[in-house]
């Protein structure tokens, strides 16, 4: 397909993202920046944390995950709908009768100094690495189907789609995102649909008897009870889906800054019920493209890719695909990549800023100054991490995403559960020696697994194991 339709599309996508940019920042105050000065029409953060949380990982890499995962992934997405009611209904009535700006703010309240900055630290490293990974993803797609034909090299290509996120989201920061988002998620959604339109139309067959291919394919098996050391088991993924979506949605500033941005608490519950809800149906359809992609490869002799990640790329860019087919799997690309790292890029400056520099502390003025500063340092740190991670990388993304939370979301879920569930105070310095202990034990344990527990391999529900060390380690050292 000719390369300079494609820049025209994409420059035209990015043109639109300034645009609403450019109105929903006119006068935006540092109050806009960090909580959209607490006015986002509730309907609209919900469908734009569609879009955020779905994330171009998942727009590629969950196809093709499909191939050695079937459709397990969804015994995930049932126990997202568990964490989600534990935030709507625990997390966020906190949140909001503290009138938090940053929810780590929180813990300073609960423990002290210490636990703030490492709870903050904490998220800082994981939305960073987390959200590099994603962005290496599609940026690396990008690189494939357009900057390679314009001959741009990588670092180039990683350099342009980061600074434009940091120009249309310097100013208006979550105001401008609830925008964007909204916008983001309809071509998402769109382009998935019509992606399986034409899949199917290829494979002619009707959306009935698309239907009926994916239920009777070898990849629409769900559920898995019979053995306990498979990754895939259902009681695993149930509890660790449960679990990332209470750390990577509840704990994570990225995604509650769009929450704390509503009206009220009323809002906010009900942006997250109707956001939960339908990223079960959306999911489902990802899924069942991913089954698609795997039996057009077959009836068409296409040769599987190395990496999962690369399948639905590859059968986007055949020659005999149609010229349309591209488009629209660019643009469903384009707007899953900046729906989430938009707000990513937002959140690391609103926790640094706030968390760590204490910039409630700063005039008016000053603080706009400081965010500025740092809103551009993370967009050079997220450029670099994305460079050093394309050396290092030999898994499939979404799996890499959720191994790295395990790590280091496990200490924040650790540090939140002790603070709500006991009443028992701790002696706050030692808390970021706990914080760092419980993920170098987790990660032993897991490295020994097979050998200490009988062939057993932890999965992602890792992450419990080591918020459940950091909730111990914070009993050693309760005072008394």
């Amino acid at each position: 397909m000719n390369k300079y339709l494609i820049l025209t599309i994409v420059a035209t996508y990015l043109g639109l993202l300034l645009i609403i940019s450019y109105f929903t920042a006119r006068k935006a105050d540092n109050a806009a920046f960090f909580i959209g000065n607490r006015k986002s029409p509730w309907y609209l953060v919900a469908f734009g944390m569609i879009g955020a949380s779905l994330s171009g990982v998942t727009f590629i890499s969950i196809p093709g995950w499909v191939g050695e995962s079937n459709f397990s992934y969804l015994q995930m997405v049932l126990g997202y709908l568990v964490g989600y009611a534990v935030i709507a209904n625990i997390l966020m009535p906190i949140y909001y009768k503290l009138q938090l700006t940053s929810i780590y703010a929180y813990l300073e309240t609960r423990f002290g100094y210490w636990s703030h900055k490492t709870g903050s630290v904490f998220f800082l490293l994981s939305r960073l690495l987390g959200s590099a990974i994603r962005l290496y993803l599609s940026v690396t797609v990008l690189q494939f189907v357009l900057f390679d034909a314009l001959e741009i090299p990588f670092y180039i290509s990683i350099i342009i789609v980061i600074a434009l996120i940091y120009v249309y989201t310097v100013k208006g920061g979550i105001k401008t995102v609830v925008y964007t988002d909204t916008i983001q998620t309809v071509f998402m959604l769109a382009s998935l649909v019509l992606c399986i339109f034409y899949i199917g139309k290829e494979l002619h067959l009707s959306i009935p008897q698309m239907y009926s291919e994916v239920i009777h394919s070898n990849y629409s098996q769900i559920f898995y009870f019979d053995d306990w050391n498979d990754k895939r088991h259902f009681l695993k993924q149930f509890l660790s889906g449960a679990f990332i979506a209470i750390v990577m949605t509840g704990l994570d500033q990225d995604m509650m800054q769009k929450n704390l941005s509503c009206k009220n608490i009323k809002e906010a519950k009900k942006n997250m019920y109707w956001f939960s809800l339908s990223l079960i149906p959306a999911n489902i359809l990802f899924l069942s493209l991913g089954a698609l992609l795997y039996i057009f490869a077959a009836q068409t002799g296409l040769a599987l890719p190395e990496k999962s990640d690369q399948l639905f790329p590859l059968v986007a860019t055949q020659p005999f695909m149609p010229a349309f087919f591209i488009l629209i799997f660019i643009l469903g690309l384009l707007s899953a990549t900046y729906s989430s790292a938009d707000s990513a890029l937002t959140s690391l400056t609103t926790s640094f800023t706030l968390d760590i520099l204490g910039g409630k502390k700063y005039d008016e003025k000053k603080l706009r100054n400081i965010r500025n500063w740092v809103h551009v340092s993370f967009a050079f740190l997220m450029a670099l991490v994305i460079l050093v991670f394309n050396y290092f990388v030999d898994k499939s993304v979404v799996s890499a995403v959720f191994t790295a939370a395990g790590y280091t979301y496990g200490p924040l879920l650790g540090l939140f559960a002790f603070g709500i569930f006991t009443k028992w105070k701790v002696m706050d310095k030692w808390v970021v020696l706990v914080a760092i202990l419980a993920p170098i034990l987790s990660f032993i344990l897991s490295y020994y697994s097979k050998t200490l527990f009988n062939g057993f391999e932890f999965g992602f529900e890792l992450l419990i194991v080591n918020g459940l060390f950091t909730f111990l380690g914070l009993m050693l050292i309760k005072k008394k």
